[in-house]
């Protein structure tokens, strides 16, 4: 599939559900319509501001309103606003279900359930959808670790699968690419991987070394995972995000990968995937 001529992008987001899409809405805020369901991970609907130490610089491209109905609610971690604001809780548990790493599941409280890495659930229905939690490491491998071994925070990612359904990788605030590595290992094709990526430095985080994925290091996790489809997330709407939809370009053509990315408008479907 040469994914630059083949995708689509003309739909706006609204309650009305496609057949198989992936929207970003602002931030990290995904959306996912496939196999009759709707998915949502890390909801950010607050409006731009100051944000404890976090200034976010733009509103979501569309509302918690305007999205309609959910089916479930991913949430790769819970501590950090710029992947769970004040609107983004409240549109959470107002879902049927959440699911998100154990120590974010406590703290939630219904209708959160938690997944320890490699976990899966199915989603009711036809045809049978299962969500696996897969690791993720929130800043570079060396990083200071809490008393339960996490750098910064926990924080999950998410796979996407079923029979004659696509494959779609999540990362979550992921920087490392051993991890990716792991996943490539047990899912031998991804067919769409929404990668957060926008290097997010924080002056008084780990010497304020990258936290979420480089340009480079997303244009090497297509390539570990073997992914038809990139499309990154989390690079833009935050004064934290350090690199932007140029670097992405420029370190996917120096890659020679640049025929699977495909950076959306917010606010618009991506269609085309399968």
């Amino acid at each position: 599939m040469n994914a630059n001529n083949d995708i689509e992008q003309k739909l706006r987001i609204s309650s009305e559900r496609q057949r198989f899409a992936v929207g970003i809405v602002g931030g990290p805020t995904t959306v996912i319509d496939v196999a009759g369901r709707r998915i949502v991970i890390d909801p950010t609907f607050d409006p731009p501001g100051v944000k404890g130490y976090l200034k976010k610089t733009e509103g979501p491209a569309v509302s918690a309103v305007e999205l309609g109905k959910v089916d479930v609610v991913l949430v790769s971690h819970d501590q950090h606003p710029d992947n769970l604001d004040e609107r983004g809780r409240t549109f959470a548990r107002s879902a049927p279900l959440v699911l998100t790493g154990p120590s974010a599941a406590e703290r939630l409280g219904l209708p959160a359930r938690a997944l320890k890495p490699w976990e899966s659930f199915e989603l009711p229905g036809t045809p049978a959808l299962r969500v696996q939690a897969v690791p993720a490491v929130h800043g570079p491998a060396d990083g200071n670790r809490d008393e339960k071994g996490f750098i910064n925070t926990e924080v999950t990612g998410f796979v996407l699968s079923g029979q004659s359904l696509p494959t779609i990788y999540l990362s979550g605030d992921n920087a490392s690419l051993d991890v990716v590595s792991q996943i490539a290992e047990r899912w031998t094709s991804i067919d769409v991987a929404v990668l957060f990526a926008g290097a997010a430095r924080v002056p008084t985080k780990e010497r304020a070394r990258p936290l979420t994925l480089t340009s480079a290091r997303a244009a090497a996790a297509a390539e570990l995972l073997d992914a038809r489809v990139v499309i990154p997330s989390h690079y833009r709407g935050w004064a934290h995000f350090t690199e932007g939809e140029g670097d992405l370009r420029a370190a996917f053509d120096d890659a020679g990968f640049s025929h699977v990315l495909h950076i959306g408008e917010m606010g618009q479907w991506i269609q085309g995937l399968e």
